[in-house]
């Protein structure tokens, strides 16, 4: 069962005050069109806006959790870029590092369509040439902006807008190399693999991530369907075929120890976490993760939860906040991964219930939650 004795509203956050974010994280954050009016894309006339990227929604759950956060990125100078710079100021994330194009470049665009059982949702990318997919070297003070920093973050999604784009260089790339080399000892560099078939091709995918991971990352966030489809890795007894299939049921604790093992061996990793979804309706998910270190400490949630979705993008995000979260509050390296699953568990359930991207949830929300679990059952909310 999961620890009682985990309260984060009674964490002391006060080491991860500094002059500068203890989170730093970068990368493109897209403006999202759907629907209000119940049409398809392609009928409707009014549209609901608002955004949507992986590494900002990441930004806002640590600045809602408490922890001091700060996000980069490019934008152009029009209402579509202060929209987003305000939107993060409201959410209490340092915004001293956004980079200012010309009015005129593009922001990246979802066109997302909400879907209903038997009918999947879908999205539509527009993100090449986006101003994000051109922050490249010398645009970010990264001394400065890392210089109280404990973990620097960024996504897959980032290295394939170059590619995406047709770029004869990559931009971003170059930009988190340059933020390499300024980062302070201890701080470690996390990342999500968030391969986005969309974006560039397994090929080109493997060629720029490989190194980039293998060389320079620490924490690695990934699925088993991706490290499947992209490295032929399976899963214990279950292999990377049945996985790219969806043959998969229940995975047992040695199967997940085993592929988590071949993670962290080749890639030279410190921790590596999964996150497992089951989507048994589009309505209905079921939901678990699991994380591990290279020295073998291993925690996985304590049971599959069932999550009533409203809208579920965002929810990897916001996993990945709340296990930071641990990484960040514990010194003790069991209790930082158990901790890291559990609140990013309650998070991620809590986030999915919601509409659009952002994990508009309290710290008392996810503490109730993570009692609820240990406690089990419901209680009715006083009026």
């Amino acid at each position: 069962m999961p620890d009682p004795t985990i309260n984060i509203l009674a964490d002391d956050l006060s080491a991860l005050q500094g002059r500068g974010p203890a989170f730093v994280t970068f990368g493109e954050t897209m403006v999202r069109d759907m629907p209000a009016d119940n049409e398809r894309l392609e009928r409707t006339r009014q549209v609901w806006v608002s955004m949507a990227g992986s590494e900002f929604t990441l930004a806002v759950m640590l600045s809602r959790l408490g922890v001091p956060s700060a996000y980069f990125t490019r934008v152009p100078d029009n209402p579509y870029g202060w929209a987003l710079h305000n939107l993060a100021r409201e959410q209490g994330v340092d915004t001293s590092g956004f980079a200012w194009a010309d009015r005129a470049e593009p922001m990246g665009r979802l066109l997302y369509e909400l879907g209903r059982t038997p009918r999947a949702g879908a999205g539509w990318y527009q993100r090449r040439y986006s101003a994000a997919s051109k922050l490249g070297r010398g645009m970010v003070d990264w001394k400065t902006a890392l210089r109280d920093a404990r973990l620097f973050h960024t996504s897959g999604i980032t290295f394939g807008l170059s590619t995406h784009s047709g770029y004869e260089r990559n931009y971003l790339l170059e930009c988190f190399e340059e933020a390499l080399a300024a980062r302070p000892a201890g701080c470690l560099v996390g990342l999500d693999f968030n391969f986005r078939s969309t974006l560039w091709s397994a090929t080109q995918c493997r060629q720029t991530m490989t190194p980039l991971v293998t060389e320079h990352v620490d924490v690695l966030i990934t699925t088993i369907e991706d490290m499947a489809e992209l490295y032929g890795m399976g899963c214990g007894r279950v292999s990377a075929e049945e996985i790219v299939k969806g043959d998969i049921g229940r995975i047992e604790d040695p199967d997940l120890q085993a592929f988590m093992q071949q993670l962290t061996t080749t890639f030279r990793l410190k921790i590596v976490g999964v996150t497992i979804r089951y989507p048994d309706t589009h309505e209905q998910h079921r939901w678990e993760s699991a994380a591990m270190d290279a020295q073998g400490r291993f925690f996985r949630s304590p049971a599959v939860q069932t999550i009533v979705l409203m809208d579920r993008l965002g929810g990897g995000d916001t996993w990945n906040g709340g296990f930071y979260y641990g990484l960040l509050t514990e010194g003790d390296p069991a209790a930082a991964l158990r901790k890291g699953v559990l609140v990013g568990d309650a998070a991620t359930r809590l986030k999915q219930t919601l509409m659009y991207d952002l994990p508009i949830v309290t710290r008392a929300e996810i503490q109730a939650r993570l009692k609820a679990d240990v406690a089990g059952g419901g209680k009715r909310t006083a009026r």
